[in-house]
């Protein structure tokens, strides 16, 4: 039994100040006083929070989900887990299906492997193939396809969140054959209509909003107009280069603290020096800020979790354990693991990232050990 002293807990709607927390594997109580027998870490004023669930990114420091490797993806947990991120979705992209199922057959196998220092892999997102070509962003127009469980039902029990272009899918069908898996509205050329149609039929996530949607116009609200008026679980990159600094406060009232998430979109270009790197068989030119196709198409970002927390807590006035929610209990709640983790509460896995006063990562724990 171990017990975190002198720290700030952060949860989910209040920061405990001059509490202790106490946990092994799982998290076992908050008192005024640590019992006797626990080993004591004094985390030395510092922010105890959650640790960071990303559900959608592609890769970092080099690595690739889509490079079809364990070695890949061990290497993106080791390196994520210094952000502070101790869970996540390897996110795959439109290239050939083979591809993708090569991918996939190697996230299954990193589940079940389980057993390096760093991020653990939750399941796989799927962001393509299933889009729009019109808003393919930065992924292979030549691979898309029209929306078939067929292709990819094999993968049904670790596939948590795909993204979908609704207005490709004929008559709806992909949608009404739903095995149960959370779709996600993007890549997508859908009027307000159509997206509120697939709403109803239970699309009720949202792909990086505002980026690869129609977007939102007072006469054509489209799909960031639907994200607006119902409750959409909504994903957003907070780099300030996707969404506007000068709107972000904004939009993160109007979608609300409960639906927003966080997340990185970060390719293998992230974390690495500026110059040219490779997405789903494309070069990304990559600055001190951005990765963008020659065209200056942005492709995916360069951001890591805490950096994005940093930034939203620079931009706005939203109190930190909101901004902490956004990154941890929503993303859980997103594949429906919030019963699991994201939330400092009794009974939940003791997933940690220590934070200092200005939001930097001080150090990683899962289910109670350090492991940065």
């Amino acid at each position: 039994m171990k017990a975190f002293i002198n720290g700030k807990i952060i949860l989910e709607n209040q920061i405990l100040d001059n509490k202790v927390l106490i946990f092994d594997s799982t998290i076992i109580s908050i008192k005024d006083a640590a019992p006797k027998g626990c080993k004591i870490i004094d985390v030395e004023g510092n922010y105890i929070s959650p640790g960071f669930i990303d559900i959608h990114i592609h890769g970092f420091k080099g690595y690739d989900v889509m490079d079809s490797s364990l070695e890949s993806l061990e290497n993106i947990s080791k390196e994520i887990i210094k952000t502070g991120v101790t869970r996540y979705l390897a996110t795959t992209m439109t290239m050939k299906l083979s591809k993708i199922i090569d991918s996939l057959e190697v996230i299954k196998v990193a589940i079940n492997k389980n057993n390096y220092k760093g991020a653990k892999i939750m399941g796989a997102y799927l962001e393509g193939p299933f889009i729009s070509k019109e808003y393919k962003g930065a992924q292979s127009e030549k691979y898309i396809r029209k929306p078939s469980w067929k292709d990819i039902d094999k993968y049904n029990d670790i596939i948590k969140i795909i993204t979908l272009a609704v207005e490709e899918d004929d008559n709806f069908d992909f949608i009404k054959n739903n095995p149960g898996i959370n779709l996600s509205i993007g890549h997508s050329n859908a009027n307000y209509e159509t997206a509120l149609i697939a709403y109803k039929m239970g699309v009720k996530h949202c792909t990086h909003c505002f980026n690869a949607m129609t977007g939102l116009h007072h006469r054509k609200p489209g799909i960031v107009g639907a994200c607006f008026s119902k409750k959409y679980e909504t994903e957003f990159i907070a780099d300030k280069i996707h969404i506007n600094p000068a709107f972000l406060e904004t939009f993160i009232n109007i979608i609300g603290v409960d639906q927003g998430i966080i997340i990185t979109d970060s390719i293998r270009a992230g974390g690495m020096e500026e110059g040219v790197y490779e997405l789903g068989g494309q070069e990304v030119y990559v600055d001190k800020t951005s990765a963008r196709l020659k065209s200056g198409v942005l492709a995916g970002s360069i951001l890591t979790m805490d950096k994005a927390i940093k930034n939203i807590n620079e931009l706005t006035k939203l109190p930190l354990y909101d901004i902490i929610k956004m990154a941890t209990l929503n993303p859980a709640k997103s594949i429906d693991k919030d019963s699991n983790y994201g939330v400092i509460e009794i009974g939940k896995l003791s997933d940690f990232v220590i934070l200092n006063k200005n939001l930097d990562v001080v150090s990683t724990w899962i289910e109670g050990e350090k492991i940065f």
